[in-house]
């Protein structure tokens, strides 16, 4: 479902037509974009900007050689989660009224569903530039930074620039039942490569110390990381509550990274009025590598948006992480 985007401009004897047509097709637009082309009539996304199409054209994800970033719900009415354990690599933000949002990256495999599908942030510009020209999925994003959006490197895709990848579930009510199908928008897996993070994989460092469970709390939301000798992994629990897929799969890490960040105002709100917090994933700090049932303190550096971010123990050796999913937890550094 795509608007029309062109009228044709008379002059002279034919200009009272062109301005009639002008204003049917501006009306046209505006209830396009006010459906959201999701088949879908609930009301819509945090009641900020509809989404819209991206003016980025194509890019290299069309062949499937980036990765694909989906902005995810994670209010509690969001949950369980679908498709969120084959994601690679799961970022974890605070976003308005300290709630909490996240953001999956797929490379290695697509699942058939993914969602629910929420709006993208101004910190994820930044959070993305390290991989090379990814497509983001988002159901919309404020109208003022749509054309921030637009002009970053990057492949948007939304409800609108893209109808016949998304869809409304009947289990949830809207705005949290907006789900993706991965392969309408990537064909297939973008390959490991495609994950240009900065993490490396291996043995574990040495040192660390024995961890039963890690807690990072937002102002409105928190995580807890509780490891399993069972499944060598670290079992994902979401607001004081285990955390599941949809079919009842426990999500679990291999890896979590407590990323302790500048977290300050944007210049965006929300329709309440409450502050839309900016992440900052450049530069330096502090951070915690979990893995293994073993905690390191270790220091993070990403020089330039460009750049994955480097994680190192303090003689500067360079921290491997555990195969398999990664959470990265932004926490607001003290």
């Amino acid at each position: 479902m795509r608007p029309v985007a062109t009228v044709g401009r008379e002059r002279g004897a034919r200009g009272r037509r062109a301005a009639t047509t002008a204003a049917l097709l501006a009306a046209t637009v505006t209830a396009a974009l006010a459906a959201g082309c999701t088949g879908g009539g609930g009301p819509g996304d945090d009641g900020r900007g509809s989404a819209r199409e991206s003016e980025r054209g194509t890019s290299p994800s069309a062949t499937g050689s980036s990765v694909l970033a989906v902005k995810l719900d994670n209010a509690a009415a969001a949950r369980p989660h679908t498709g969120l354990d084959a994601a690679d690599v799961v970022y974890a933000e605070q976003v308005e009224g300290g709630l909490s949002r996240l953001m999956a990256v797929y490379a290695t495999q697509l699942p058939k569903t993914v969602g629910p599908v929420r709006s993208a942030r101004e910190s994820d510009l930044e959070l993305l530039r390290q991989f090379d020209r990814p497509v983001l999925a988002f159901s919309g994003a404020q109208k003022k930074l749509l054309p921030l959006i637009d002009r970053a490197p990057l492949r948007a895709e939304t409800p609108v620039s893209a109808s016949e990848a998304y869809f409304r579930g009947s289990g949830k009510p809207a705005p949290h039942n907006l789900y993706l199908r991965p392969d309408r928008l990537v064909p297939e897996e973008p390959g490991r490569s495609a994950l240009t993070t900065g993490f490396r994989y291996g043995s574990a460092p040495a040192g660390g110390t024995a961890t039963a469970s890690q807690t990072v709390r937002y102002p409105a939301a928190r995580f807890t990381f509780t490891w399993s000798d069972s499944q060598d992994r670290w079992l994902v629990g979401m607001d004081g509550a285990p955390a599941t897929t949809a079919d009842g799969k426990r999500l679990a890490a291999a890896t979590v990274v407590v990323q302790y960040v500048k977290v300050r105002a944007s210049g965006f709100h929300d329709f309440l009025g409450n502050n839309t917090p900016y992440t900052e994933t450049v530069g330096s700090g502090k951070a915690k590598v979990l893995r293994d049932g073993r905690a390191h303190d270790v220091t993070w550096e990403r020089a330039d948006a460009a750049d994955g971010t480097a994680f190192t123990t303090g003689d500067g050796t360079p921290v491997n992480f555990a195969k398999g999913q990664v959470w990265v937890v932004y926490a607001k550094a003290s």
